[in-house]
């Protein structure tokens, strides 16, 4: 059961710290340092891409054995516990922004080139825009929710 604690852990902490470290590192420093926005969002887009998929694979690992954890401690899965629905919330969000949000994003930068350079006017520039917007909420939000589930998990493992 220690293992299974362990892979339920292991893999909040990839997501979570991964997210963290995106959002208050990566990002920041690739517009900082690159020489233009267009380089930087390019390898922003293809970072938070692997990170979407490290968060699919932990929250896979995750529902697996957390609910196999609850299934061996308490003789239940506990599929509708609070963790697991807001893990599969926090799951949806990132498929979503994974095949809906970033693709479109993506096709837009390629069309636009240097998207700072296009005017605000630009209906493909607003478009661009009220995507990132949508993206960048469904990664705050996910982020919310996965602390909330890492202090769900937290209390869940300090009762035994």
């Amino acid at each position: 059961m220690s293992f299974l604690r362990f892979l339920m852990l292991l893999s909040l902490v990839c997501w979570i710290g991964g997210l963290i470290f995106f959002a208050f590192v990566l990002a920041p420093t690739a517009f900082s340092v690159l020489p233009t926005t267009h380089l930087a969002g390019n390898v922003v887009g293809r970072a938070l891409s692997k990170l979407h998929w490290i968060a699919i694979v932990s929250g896979i690992i995750f529902l697996i054995s957390s609910m196999s954890y609850s299934r061996l401690t308490n003789g239940t899965a506990h599929v509708f516990a609070a963790r697991h629905v807001l893990l599969c919330l926090m799951l949806a969000l990132t498929l979503i922004s994974q095949f809906g949000i970033i693709p479109r994003m993506d096709t837009l930068r390629a069309s636009l080139g240097e998207v700072r350079a296009v005017p605000l006017d630009n209906p493909e520039r607003m478009q661009f825009d009220a995507l990132h917007v949508w993206s960048t909420r469904v990664e705050g939000t996910i982020l919310l929710l996965g602390l909330i589930v890492v202090y769900l998990t937290a209390q869940q493992l300090a009762l035994r």
